[in-house]
């Protein structure tokens, strides 16, 4: 049995906030799947990105926090100077040595993420300079995963998406309102890394998963994401 595609990875630089923003605004409420959001950031101060994700959309953001368990219907933002990763069923934080001189940088994140949970992963890249997240992206696709990269020509810094279709052959090149259509289509269902098809969502039933269907609120006898 495939298991679902509930591990959203997202990553962007220059000009991100503003295609992250219209794609939350975008995706229901019960979206079956969580999503960790690496955006380059200064490394000093707190990031308003949470509030401005959590004002645009239906889904709870807030700072990621080490150790704390994976649930659906979250987005975990990475915070200043801390390399966001995932483990089974957890949140990684690292100050680990910088990335293409970025910490927080994408390609962790999408590392960490294709090797815990190979399939079940979608992973996204949007606006930005440079190319982090191109080989983090292509780990994804050789893992079973899915990759989606913005439109270049919708991006207001296309290298960085230019860079990641180049290095990463994705299977989805597209503008930032229909990356949400795929992943609200798509979140929670069945992965085999073959190209996604808009489609309603629905809820899948729990069981079949190697690690486990991902809670949506903490339980005291069953840790998400095993």
């Amino acid at each position: 049995m495939s298991e679902p595609r509930d591990i959203i990875v997202i990553g962007g630089s220059a000009g991100a906030i503003e295609s992250l923003s219209e794609l939350v605004s975008q995706l229901p409420a019960q979206l079956d799947a969580a999503i960790f959001v690496v955006i380059h950031t200064y490394p000093l101060g707190d990031s308003l990105l949470p509030a401005i994700l959590t004002c645009r959309g239906s889904l709870t953001a807030a700072a990621a926090t080490d150790g704390e368990p994976i649930l659906c219907d979250r987005i975990y933002v990475a915070r200043p100077d801390c390399h966001l990763m995932v483990e089974r069923g957890r949140v990684r934080l690292s100050r680990g040595p910088k990335e293409g001189g970025h910490r927080p940088a994408i390609d962790p994140l999408f590392r960490s993420a294709a090797s815990a949970y190979q399939q079940r992963v979608i992973g996204v890249i949007l606006s930005g300079t440079r190319d982090d997240g191109s080989s983090g992206l292509r780990f994804i696709r050789r893992q079973g995963g899915t990759a989606i990269v913005q439109e270049p020509g919708e991006a207001l810094f296309p290298q960085m998406p230019a860079n990641a279709i180049r290095r990463a052959r994705p299977q989805h090149v597209a503008p930032v309102d229909e990356i949400a259509r795929l992943i609200a289509g798509h979140a929670g269902k069945p992965g085999t890394g073959e190209e996604l098809r808009p489609g309603r969502v629905r809820r899948l039933p729990s069981g079949g998963s190697r690690f486990g269907r991902l809670e949506r609120r903490p339980s005291p006898s069953t840790a998400p994401g095993r």
